[in-house]
């Protein structure tokens, strides 16, 4: 419990400061690694393909299309499930144009279990939606992504989360505070439940929205402990990016 309260005070701390600050964690016996964005201050992205239509697919592929610009990722992370070719199951906006509509019927797999959400970023803030919740607001989001299930709703965790369920994964996320100036990141270094990866974010993190990205393929990329984590090509890649330091 002192565990919980000292790591939730430093991420507070570290989303007042304004830096993009990532820790490892462990609650109820499951290791996580978090990390809190200013998003009223940060350079939040979404980032799919390049100018040429190719998928990016990798972390160091966004780093190489952001060096000419004299920029590059601070931190990085898988942002929502995709088919085949890479491209979003569901919405998806990109720098203010959107590249696939809004999903709202039920569907199969996790992306279906209704309710889904999306993860819109906007001027000065970032914000998780229930889907039914963002149709009917209808922000403007700079960047936004959908996936599913949500994880936490209006502070209560989705309700058809089984706290005895076997299904085990590592799982990667976001959810958000209730002004949008927080959003916070977290992967499992863990196999973890819906169940037990929601209530990471409902009763440690103390978000009262978050969206679940993907299970099994997740990843992560923070250039502070000179992370990245390798693999097969992915589709929407959530980052903060910031300015390359002169030489």
């Amino acid at each position: 419990m002192i565990r919980t309260l000292v790591t939730l005070a430093t991420l507070l701390w570290a989303a007042q400061a304004g830096a993009v600050t990532c820790e490892k964690l462990t609650h109820e016996d499951k290791r996580y690694t978090v990390c809190n964005v200013n998003a009223a201050n940060e350079d939040l992205r979404l980032f799919l393909n390049s100018e040429d239509g190719q998928v990016l697919g990798h972390f160091s592929s966004v780093n190489e299309v952001l060096a000419p610009e004299g920029e590059r990722l601070a931190f990085a992370m898988n942002a929502g499930m995709y088919h085949d070719d890479r491209s979003p199951v569901g919405h998806y906006v990109e720098d203010g144009q959107e590249q696939m509509r809004v999903i709202t019927n039920p569907g199969p797999g996790n992306f279906g279990l209704l309710p889904n959400g999306v993860f819109c970023i906007r001027k000065g803030r970032a914000d998780v939606f229930e889907t039914l919740d963002y149709v009917d607001q209808a922000p403007t989001c700079r960047f936004a992504t959908q996936s599913g299930p949500m994880l936490v709703i209006d502070g209560e965790l989705h309700p058809r989360f089984l706290p005895d369920s076997t299904s085990l994964y590592v799982r990667n996320g976001v959810g958000t505070s209730s002004d949008g100036t927080r959003a916070v990141f977290a992967i499992s270094e863990d196999y973890v439940t819906f169940h037990e990866f929601g209530r990471l974010f409902r009763d440690v993190l103390g978000t009262p929205n978050a969206l679940f990205f993907d299970g099994n393929i997740s990843r992560m990329y923070e250039r502070a402990s000179n992370r990245s984590d390798l693999g097969f090509s992915l589709g929407p890649i959530v980052g903060v990016v910031e300015e390359t330091p002169a030489n």
